[in-house]
């Protein structure tokens, strides 16, 4: 078996280590961390052939992540084979966890994700968040961090960070949301608001919801172009494996691009935009059916009851769906689109129309549409999941608070 690549980011994004003997041994660290989290229960001679360094090397560094809580001996590797079997390593189930968050209109929700990849602790609270500034909303969202925070202590986990999925454009490596139109918040600093004693990262959902797909899906692409939707529709870039975010962190709003250019006027201030047709809010009206809770839901009960008018709204906002998307195929050549969020529970009927469309404008060979199995928890997994990637990455940094 080859070895693994090397983290694509091992200090953070855009943050690669130094050259130099204490940033290789960072690096390395960081690979046996991720092998043995890709493979589990390996021994140190094992891991060595992985990644190939001496076993020496290997059992320097292993020690070294023991003492510090991030992996686990289990025993010996392989009970009953000949000769001595050396002792299995795992990443332990105890220590560090990433914290996610997500802000959405309707509801808010918090989870704790260990080493290992497992939701150890989740909170939520459903309720509208259109109408309300940023501060109560926030204050609300501490509360839900603390408890699960909470929880997962009790449980022998420790919080490496937190991320915060919201729905709106986030200024690049900074916590401020600079505009999210379906909350109405403007320039709005999330480490300000947040009472919360912890590293802390804010990032678009749609980011957060690809990422999710890249680190969680089967057979993910490298890449890929993401779509998600709650009452907006968001869209996240993926190229190499790495996420393409646009020199101001912008990239990837799909939900604005205009699709009938004298069409309605939407709450960024176009015309004509694809949430008009294809968004949450715009079905809903297009099929004649009022908001409420588990709107997607009822969209899709009625679709498969065979509702004439609700599957003609999923057609119009497949259709338009098809004709935004053609413009970012055409122009990004990705391997595949995905959808996910709401979008995944409506796919049975927005793709016919979608695709149909994609064939019919896209300029080279149809692209693959297919439908994302984490559906509407990918922001949330998404931004979880990317604290343990960064104690995988540099382990060495929160080794000393293990």
């Amino acid at each position: 078996m080859t070895a693994p690549p090397h983290p694509a980011h091992p200090a953070g994004p855009g943050r690669p280590l130094p050259d130099t003997q204490q940033g290789m041994r960072r690096r390395n660290l960081a690979r046996v961390m991720h092998t043995v989290r890709a493979e589990g229960r390996l021994s140190r001679a094992a891991v060595a052939s992985r990644i190939g360094l001496t076993r020496a090397a290997v059992s320097t560094l292993v020690d070294e992540l023991v003492r510090s809580g991030l992996l686990e001996e289990l025993g010996p590797e392989r009970p009953g084979r000949v000769g001595r079997p050396g002792s299995a390593l795992a990443v332990s189930a105890s220590g560090p966890a990433g914290i996610g968050a997500e802000i959405g209109v309707d509801h808010l929700a918090v989870c704790a994700v260990d080493l290992r990849g497992r939701v150890r602790s989740r909170a939520v609270r459903h309720g509208g968040n259109r109408d309300r500034s940023a501060k109560p909303v926030l204050e609300q969202l501490t509360g839900l961090v603390r408890q699960v925070v909470d929880e997962a202590e009790a449980e022998g986990l420790w919080p490496a960070g937190l991320a915060v999925a919201v729905p709106g454009l986030v200024a690049r490596d900074t916590r401020t949301v600079v505009r999210a139109p379906n909350l109405d918040w403007h320039d709005t600093d999330l480490r300000s608001l947040l009472a919360v004693d912890m590293p802390l990262t804010v990032d678009n959902e749609a980011n957060f919801g690809a990422l999710a797909e890249l680190w969680l899906g089967d057979d993910t692409p490298r890449d890929f172009l993401h779509v998600s939707a709650e009452i907006g529709i968001g869209a996240a870039v993926v190229v190499d494996g790495l996420l393409l975010r646009g020199t101001r962190g912008f990239a990837g709003e799909l939900g604005h691009v205009p699709v009938h250019p004298d069409g309605p006027e939407c709450a960024c201030g176009g015309r004509g935009c694809l949430e008009q047709y294809a968004g949450e809010e715009a079905v809903l009206r297009a099929s004649g059916l009022a908001p409420g809770e588990n709107r997607v839901g009822q969209l899709a009960q009625r679709a498969t009851e065979g509702d004439e008018r609700v599957r003609h709204a999923l057609t119009g906002a497949g259709t338009a769906l098809g004709i935004a998307l053609t413009g970012a195929v055409n122009l990004l050549d990705p391997e595949s689109v995905i959808l996910g969020g709401a979008l995944a529970e409506l796919a049975p009927w927005l793709l016919p129309a979608l695709r149909d469309e994609l064939a019919r404008r896209t300029a080279g060979p149809a692209c693959p549409v297919t439908v994302s199995a984490l559906g509407p928890q990918g922001p949330l997994l998404g931004a979880a999941h990317s604290v343990v990637r960064t104690v995988l990455d540099d382990p060495a940094a929160v080794a000393g608070r293990a």
